[in-house]
């Protein structure tokens, strides 16, 4: 029976296909992110400046008040703690102050990811 691996082969090329993202989409997507957050270097809005946040480490810009629990959480930020903690922000740290629900397309996310990629590499 070769459909299963063909079908199998199929799903997994276009799963890759979508985590290279788009960088346009993402562009677009990030206007949602940016009521709250800022890529410029030096302000911070009602969230932190994501200006470097690829290899920082989460509740660390100096000039921001964090929660607690994002503080104690550990994250360093990279594609995959991103698309995490994006997808589901309180399940990922609980009692952390983004009053966000997630996003749940995890297309929209890879687009998101790669324009914040391109934005700051």
């Amino acid at each position: 029976m070769r459909v299963f691996p063909v079908a199998l082969a199929a799903l997994v090329l276009a799963g890759s296909a979508r985590a290279d993202g788009d960088a346009a989409r993402g562009e677009a997507r990030f206007a949602e992110c940016g009521s709250c957050h800022l890529l410029d270097k030096q302000a911070d809005s009602v969230g932190p400046s994501l200006y470097g946040v690829f290899n920082r480490k989460a509740g660390t810009l100096a000039d921001f008040r964090y929660s607690p629990a994002l503080r104690r959480s550990g994250i360093v930020w990279d594609e995959h703690t991103i698309d995490t903690f994006v997808a589901d922000p309180q399940a990922v740290v609980p009692g952390n102050r983004m009053p966000y629900a997630g996003l749940t397309d995890p297309a929209a996310r890879a687009d998101l990811i790669v324009y914040l990629a391109q934005t700051f590499k």
